[in-house]
């Protein structure tokens, strides 16, 4: 194709010169970077409210952790306690039931009338 047989459209109504071209480009990237901007100044701000979140839930679960440690032990306490008492639940009625043999022993069987 020869050049002088290219169509040259500078000159017809509307058509945009070379460097309203650019102008309207530069202003395109213009609005796109402020676009990017804005979400990039939103999502930091999310960052940092889940960053905040986020040490928060930490702070909640060693509480949480420094609770259940508290009922844990609290929980082996009385675990020991209830075994201590069954122990002298069990050694008490042995004894009774050694005395109660003693008493039988000493205490006359009543004769029944046939």
């Amino acid at each position: 194709m020869e050049p002088y047989e290219i169509e040259d459209t500078s000159g017809w109504l509307g058509c945009p010169t070379p460097l309203e071209t650019c102008r309207h480009q530069l202003r395109m990237l213009e609005n796109e970077v402020e676009e990017l901007t804005l979400q990039l100044r939103q999502a930091r701000q999310n960052i940092f409210k889940l960053v905040e979140m986020h040490a928060e839930a930490i702070r909640q679960r060693d509480d949480a952790m420094g609770s259940l440690r508290e009922r844990s032990g609290e929980s082996a306490t009385l675990c020991k306690q209830l075994y201590d008492l069954d122990i002298s639940a069990r050694l008490h009625q042995r004894e009774s039931e050694r005395l109660r043999g003693i008493l039988d022993g000493l205490i006359a069987q009543p004769k029944t009338v046939p």
